[in-house]
Parts: C-alpha cells; sequence; structure tokens
C-alpha cells in the first residue's frame, strides 16, 4: 500500500425540511442570504439579475453562481499541500466552554455502547470498528482555531486517531490492484441527519483527526460523540459529529450545505 505522502451509498434522499431547524439556525440562514443578495443587488444591473434568477439551479444555488464556486475550487486545490499547516497553540489557550452549533443528525438517541464505525468500500465486505478499536492506535492531539463559516472561531483541543493513521491500519482508500486513492471520502451520522462529503487529499491531511475527545475528556453527546471528525483545513460545517458510517467514492457524496446553496469544498 501507498504511504500517505503519495498521495494527493447510498445515502438517505431525505433532506431535513426548514422546519426541522432550530429558530436560530433559520434566521442564520436568512440573514445570510439577505445579506449576498443585497451585495448582489448593488453591483449587478437589474437586468441581468433577472437573467440569473431565471436559470436552472445546480444544489441549490442559480447554475452560474455555482459554477463560479467551482472555479475558487480549482484554485483552491491549486495551493492545497500537506505541507500547509494550520497554526497549532499551547492546550491552555484552549476555549473551556466549546461552542455548540447546529444538531443535525444530533437529534435521536444512539446506544454509544453499542455503537461501531461501518466503513465501506466498493468491492469490499463493510468493516465495523469499536471506540477501544480505534483507542488502541496512536493518539493525536490538536489545538487549533476552530473556525466557522458564519463568522465566529474559538481555539479548542481536540484528541483522537490520525485519520491517515486509521486508514494506513485498515488498508483503506485505495483501489484494488491500484495504487490509486478514491477522489472522495464520505461520512454521515446514524440517522443520516447530517453528511458531508470530502476529498481524499484533505482527509488525509496530517492534522485531520477521528476525533473522541475534547479538552482531554471523551466527547460530550452535543459535540459528537462517541466519534466526530476534524478537519483544521475546513470550516466547520465539514467537521462532522457522530459519526455512523464511511466510505470512499469515485463520485462526490452528498454534502449537506452544498445541497442548501455552500461551497462543496469549504476550505479555509
Amino acid at each position: 500500500m501507498a504511504t500517505v505522502d503519495d498521495i494527493e451509498e447510498e445515502l438517505p434522499e431525505k433532506k431535513p425540511h426548514r422546519e426541522e431547524l432550530t429558530s436560530e439556525q433559520q434566521i442564520r440562514r436568512r440573514t445570510l442570504k439577505a445579506f449576498a443578495l443585497f451585495g448582489l443587488a448593488g453591483v449587478i444591473p437589474f437586468s441581468l439579475w433577472k437573467w440569473i434568477k431565471i436559470q436552472p439551479k445546480e444544489a441549490g444555488l442559480p447554475k452560474v453562481f455555482r459554477e463560479v464556486l467551482k472555479v475558487n475550487e480549482e484554485v483552491a486545490n491549486g495551493y492545497f499541500s500537506n505541507a500547509n499547516l494550520a497554526p497549532t497553540f499551547p492546550k491552555d489557550w484552549a476555549v473551556k466552554n466549546v461552542r455548540v452549533n447546529g444538531r443535525d443528525g444530533l437529534r435521536s438517541a444512539i446506544d454509544k455502547d453499542a455503537w461501531r464505525l461501518k466503513v465501506e468500500q466498493p468491492g469490499r465486505k463493510a468493516l465495523l470498528i469499536s471506540l477501544d478499536e480505534l483507542k488502541a492506535l496512536p493518539k493525536q492531539e490538536i489545538v487549533f482555531e476552530f473556525k466557522c463559516i458564519e463568522g465566529w472561531s474559538q481555539i479548542q483541543h481536540w484528541g483522537g486517531v490520525n485519520f491517515a493513521e486509521f486508514v494506513k491500519k485498515y488498508q483503506l482508500g485505495q483501489k484494488d490492484g491500484s495504487e490509486a486513492w478514491y477522489p472522495y471520502v464520505g461520512m454521515k451520522t446514524p440517522d443520516g441527519g447530517y453528511y458531508v462529503g470530502i476529498d481524499t487529499p484533505s482527509a488525509l491531511h496530517p492534522q485531520t483527526i477521528l476525533a473522541y475527545e475534547m479538552n482531554g475528556e471523551p466527547l460530550t453527546d452535543l459535540h459528537g460523540a462517541p466519534l466526530r471528525l476534524i478537519i483544521p483545513v475546513k470550516y466547520g460545517v465539514k467537521n462532522l459529529k457522530r459519526i455512523g458510517s464511511l466510505w470512499f467514492s469515485d463520485e462526490r457524496p452528498r454534502d449537506f450545505w452544498a445541497e442548501r446553496g455552500y461551497d462543496y469544498h469549504v476550505g479555509l
């Protein structure tokens, strides 16, 4: 199997209805959309705006805007490197009260003792991996500035298993009989209420971890117990809480916020 340095399902069709979001989330979404429309109105002639409004939509946006986001993504991928690390800080800089933002995928109870991480890959039998098995791998900690796409940030302390080491241990991510990697990793919560798609190079970034601790203690339910993703090269919307299943794919997995008009890449 190639080393990490050599790198670069169906999901439920149901999407959460607007009324399933908290009032605070709905207000944020409407406010962000209002600011975006106000800004666009100031720079785009009315006739052009009318034309944009009647264009077919792709993943929640007029196609012309989605094409712009795709170009931005290509530019970001061009300068991505494992050598570009998020700044890290001493542990005593980390906040004690880590902000909770969003409860999609966390609204139903789970039996954490019975929880297993389901890992799928084309042509292979699915794996079911316990938290104790993950904890048997070398532990990695990181204190970094967690950034939300809404504009806030916090210095936070997380601990878990390095994602690239996890992949290496279970020989995942590469196509059978080939050194080629699947280009995407998908993840979703046990109830399918939240899901993300990650480009494989970002997933294998040396700071990406499957976290089971926060501030040296087991994760709380609202912070994604028993296992969540911490990926410092992405904004918070990609840091999936309560991972239920994980899979590798040639096609882009569905992504909760990309389906609602956000950039798919969402990289820093």
